[in-house]
């Protein structure tokens, strides 16, 4: 459909899982898209992929723990491409805490992947779209652990729970601008960082994925690709002047009790 013609978009986090199906959805879409991760093999393979079907796209390794690399890479596809239309902050950290088992080191590392890079990111482009007075879009792939989560996600919580009031204060500073800033909170996905996270801290086997389907009102379980069509939807014109919305892409109700 051409959501995206001319668009230069940049995926954080987005060699694998959910950021890599949005680049994928993205490129279809007509946009030239920049990913960034810390490991250059599925970074460039990405590309190489995208480049195959006739798609533009870079990579750009940066560990987004250092908040200077979140912001590097806004400037590297500045550099690239001249400029910045759509911003996805898609990396996260996933790894498990409680409140009472979750060191100093541990809660830094969930703020540094999980809000700090994306403020950055974000501050980082929203200055170039502000620079050249151009409207621009930006979608934080967030949680829907985010409105409470289990009692082992506390750092994540924590850190993702920032990112959604962050995306709305963001959002409402910058509308006068044109900018347009809103939020995901994904439900349970079937990624490549899930399944080496069910079988790291959970101790799941091969067939993690249908036994927690069986348990889910759908039936399945997120699907990446599905995700990428609604950060496309979210990124395009189509999506009207919605700005300040965190929506919940989830198959559980909040706030429902059975």
């Amino acid at each position: 459909m051409g959501l995206l013609d001319d668009k230069v978009v940049l995926v954080n986090g987005g060699s694998q899982g959910v950021g890599a199906a949005v680049a994928r959805a993205a490129v279809r879409e007509g946009a030239v898209v920049a990913v960034s991760g810390r490991r250059p093999e599925p970074g460039e393979a990405l590309v190489a992929e995208l480049a195959g079907q006739g798609g533009k796209a870079m990579f750009v390794r940066a560990d987004l723990a250092g908040a200077g690399q979140a912001k590097d890479t806004v400037a590297e596809v500045v550099r690239a491409y001249g400029r910045i239309d759509c911003l996805v902050n898609s990396a996260g950290l996933t790894s498990r805490g409680t409140l009472l088992d979750t060191t100093p080191d541990l809660f830094d590392q969930h703020i540094a992947i999980n809000l700090k890079a994306p403020f950055f990111a974000m501050q980082a482009a929203v200055a170039d779209m502000v620079r050249r007075a151009e409207p621009g879009t930006i979608v934080n792939v967030i949680t829907s652990s985010a409105h409470g989560g289990q009692p082992f996600l506390a750092p994540y919580v924590a850190a993702k729970a920032g990112l959604m009031g962050l995306t709305r204060n963001a959002a409402h500073a910058h509308r006068w601008d044109r900018i347009r800033i809103n939020g995901l909170n994904i439900g349970w996905t079937a990624t490549e960082g899930e399944d080496a996270t069910q079988r790291t801290f959970h101790g799941a086997g091969d067939d993690w994925r249908e036994q927690a389907a069986a348990r889910l009102p759908m039936g399945k379980l997120g699907r990446p690709d599905e995700i990428a069509d609604f950060v496309v939807l979210l990124l395009s014109d189509r999506s009207g002047v919605v700005t300040g919305s965190v929506i919940d892409w989830d198959q559980n109700v909040l706030g429902g009790l059975d």
